[in-house]
Formats: structure tokens, C-alpha cells, sequence
């Protein structure tokens, strides 16, 4: 899929919630398990938005990397219902995608996939559209390069792909893409899903063409802002 395409099914497809305001769709194709997280939706989520301390992952005698403390709240309320379908070894290409607080989610399912299935790394992938920080600190490089097949994309100066605050401590790992162009829009309005997706339509077609206009696009960074 393309990446307007992928967002549009983000935005448009059916969700299952866990009972705990977290929602997650799959969708299989041949050996090929796409797993969707969805936007915010309601009270539950933005109250996790909001819990921004960091937390280390798992418990660990020594923490080895911290994640904003809400969205790994999310997370592990989604993990116990996709766990299984992630393990199943009939699968050998897992993409994850999400958008604002589903793009948070998608980016530590993606480091799950990673952990819990090795022999996926070359074929793992995941989009993460308006994606804010999740992962707080300085980490090892080592662990940066779980996400070097996770690309965070930000349309020009969307205000929540700079949010948590990097002055807390917080950063985007894998690689940025930035769409857009210059003073279109406010920074509320970059982070409108009917603004991205134009957006991805038009680096879409561009991209198609070799043709990118005034368009201002970024990819392939490794980002750690």
C-alpha cells in the first residue's frame, strides 16, 4: 500500500476495543498481518495521552530503555489480545500502522514484533502518522536500530509530533518523513487527518513522478529529535 492509502485504511477501518478504551483492528493478507491502531477516541485516551512520565519498560532489575508512562498503559491493555496473532508462525510480514495515538501504539508494537519474532526484523515495518514522541532518555544505538524500519511522518509543523516537550526528555526514533508545505497550515490544523492525507496524496503522486514541486519532504532520516 501506499502511504495515503495506508493512512485512509487507519482512519476507515473497523476497530476492536479491549474493554479498556484501546482499539486495534488486523487485517491479513496471505502471509501478510497488517495490525491498525486507532486515533484518539474519547476520555480513556486522552487521559493517557497526558500521563507523561516516563516508565521503564517491562520490569526489569536494570531498565534498559523508559517509555511515556500512557502509552504503554495502551499498549499492554492491546498487547494481551494481538500477542498471539503477532506469534503465529504462518505470518512472516508484519506492518504496523497508527495515527496520533494509534501511531504511538503502532511504534511499541512495532519494538515487540522486533523483540518477539527475530526472524521478521528484515520484513518488519511501520508507518506512524502524526506521531508523537513515546520513548524518553538517551538509549544505546543498539536499541535505537529497532526502528530503523519505522518511519515517523510529520506534516511540516504539526503540533503533536512535538509533543511530549523534547525539553522532558523525550524523542522520536526511527526514521522521519515530513510532508507538506510552508504555511498552509497552523500547527492545530497540520495534525487534521483529512490535512495529511492530502498531504500523502500529493507526496504519493509526486513521489511517483520523481516530481516533488515546493513540496517540503524529508526521508530516510534517522531521527532522534
Amino acid at each position: 500500500m501506499k502511504l495515503y492509502e495506508l493512512m485512509y485504511e487507519c482512519l476507515n477501518t473497523e476497530y476492536t476495543n479491549t474493554g479498556r478504551k484501546s482499539s486495534y483492528a488486523l487485517r491479513r493478507k496471505c502471509d501478510t498481518l497488517y495490525i491498525f491502531f486507532e486515533h484518539s477516541n474519547g476520555r480513556a485516551d486522552w487521559i493517557k495521552n497526558l500521563n507523561f512520565p516516563a516508565k521503564p519498560y517491562r520490569r526489569m532489575e536494570q531498565a534498559t530503555w523508559y517509555a511515556h508512562r500512557g502509552f504503554l498503559t495502551a499498549w499492554r491493555d492491546v498487547e494481551k489480545a494481538i500477542s498471539a496473532y503477532i506469534m503465529d508462525k504462518r505470518i512472516n510480514k508484519i506492518i504496523t500502522v497508527g495515527y496520533s495515538h494509534g501511531a504511538a501504539i503502532a511504534l511499541l508494537c512495532h519494538e515487540y514484533v522486533w523483540f518477539n519474532r527475530p526472524e521478521l526484523r528484515e520484513t518488519l515495518s511501520g508507518v506512524g502518522f502524526g506521531c508523537p514522541r513515546v520513548i524518553w532518555g538517551r538509549p544505546q544505538a543498539d536499541f535505537l536500530h529497532r526502528f530503523d524500519r519505522f518511519t515517523v511522518v510529520r506534516n511540516l509543523d504539526d503540533i503533536v509530533t512535538h509533543l511530549p516537550p523534547a525539553f522532558l526528555g523525550y524523542i522520536h526514533v526511527g526514521k522521519l518523513l515530513t510532508v507538506g508545505k510552508a504555511g498552509k497550515y497552523t500547527k492545530f490544523q497540520a495534525h487534521y487527518p483529512e490535512n495529511i492525507l492530502t498531504e500523502l496524496k500529493n507526496y504519493d503522486e509526486c513521489a511517483q513522478t520523481g516530481s516533488m514541486g515546493d513540496l517540503h519532504i524529508s526521508f530516510g532520516k534517522k531521527c532522534r529529535i
